[in-house]
């Protein structure tokens, strides 16, 4: 397929394709994933208002392998001195850094024109990304309601070909590689490996986010097994869903607390993409309800709804139990119980994580 146009006739046929049911990898760690680099993505403590040298600074006194900084409203600046600091102050605590953006697709209702174009924004993130030694520049599509917008997803997968097509010349002057993002239910695990490989795999990879596979219908290990062997970079964290009368309710959870095995999530995540770090973006707090039993839900998701896909979600549905959500404090604490309840869910994270790891 030419690397210019995503033939729509060829995500039809990846999406349909026979999609692998929940995995039953239930075993412990394994040698593979002792040597796993855990991260931080700084997104999971939003609310502290941080800027790339705070978060830097944190992630270092977890004691943690990498640092996400994975939206360009966290840097003071673009110029050469700072950001030259800031790689300098990872390199002195042992971190390596990675980089992103958000949408780069023009039109996806998440597309904000802050930087640029689309194209000049990619290339600004990828620029960033060479400058503070990131291997990748992370960006994404757009979110679930795209996939209700006239043409479909499909038609946001083909402006976004288009972005990463012009940007592959600068991406690989730079030797920087750009990993799209499966992001807020916007596509399938399906559809993202069409989009990498019409793209051309040489310069365009995953970044993977179990999460978002859930709000799109997708059980996480199934999820994985489609997108582990493109994964460059990641944003994990664990979910709990549970069944109601309209389908289903989602809630992201900190690792080790919802439905995902992550002792098996890890241990295949390490043989799939080797040397990748795994990444924690914890945004927990709040249900999603996805009212599949209603007939108006299916209309994005139509071509998927008797899939084996679907059915191991479901599955993995039933397993969960509701949970409360997260209500921070009024008035002037208000803004401390978030950081709190944000900081708490990350490290609980970190915590399971490195006990599993440091154990195996």
């Amino acid at each position: 397929m030419s690397s210019s146009k995503l033939s729509r006739r060829h995500v039809l046929a990846q999406a349909m394709a026979a999609m692998p049911a929940a995995l039953s990898l239930r075993s412990s760690f394994g040698a593979a994933t002792t040597d796993l680099k855990l991260g931080l993505d700084h997104f999971a403590v939003r609310a502290t208002g941080w800027k790339a040298a705070q978060y830097i600074e944190y992630a270092a006194s977890l004691k943690l392998d990498t640092c996400f900084l994975s939206e360009l409203g966290v840097f003071e600046s673009f110029e050469p001195a700072y950001l030259k600091g800031l790689r300098e102050q990872a390199q002195r605590a042992g971190l390596a850094l990675y980089v992103g953006t958000g949408s780069v697709c023009p039109t996806s209702n998440t597309w904000k024109p802050v930087h640029g174009t689309p194209e000049q924004t990619l290339k600004l993130t990828i620029d960033l990304a060479k400058a503070l030694g990131s291997p990748v520049a992370r960006c994404y599509l757009g979110n679930q309601k795209d996939r209700s917008s006239d043409g479909g997803i499909e038609k946001h997968m083909e402006e976004t070909l288009k972005v990463l097509v012009q940007c592959r010349a600068h991406a690989e002057a730079q030797g920087v590689k750009i990993a799209l993002e499966n992001h807020a239910g916007d596509m399938q695990s399906h559809e993202l490996k069409s989009l990498v490989e019409s793209a051309g795999k040489s310069y365009v990879g995953v970044n993977i986010d179990p999460g978002n596979a859930v709000w799109a219908l997708e059980e996480p290990m199934a999820h994985l097994e489609v997108l582990g062997p493109l994964t460059l970079c990641s944003s994990v964290r664990d979910s709990m869903a549970w069944e109601d009368e309209q389908g289903a309710v989602i809630q992201w959870t900190a690792v080790g607390e919802g439905l995902v095995d992550f002792a098996a999530y890890a241990k295949r995540f390490a043989q799939l993409a080797p040397g990748v770090p795994l990444q924690v973006e914890t945004i927990s707090g709040f249900a999603k309800p996805l009212p599949w039993r209603s007939e108006e839900f299916w209309k994005p998701f139509a071509k998927y709804r008797d899939s084996a896909g679907f059915k191991a979600w479901v599955e993995f549905t039933r397993r969960g139990k509701p949970i409360p959500t997260f209500k921070a404090a009024e008035g002037e604490q208000r803004k401390a119980s978030e950081i709190a309840y944000q900081k708490g869910e990350l490290e609980r994270s970190m915590t399971w994580l490195k006990g599993h790891l440091r154990s195996a």
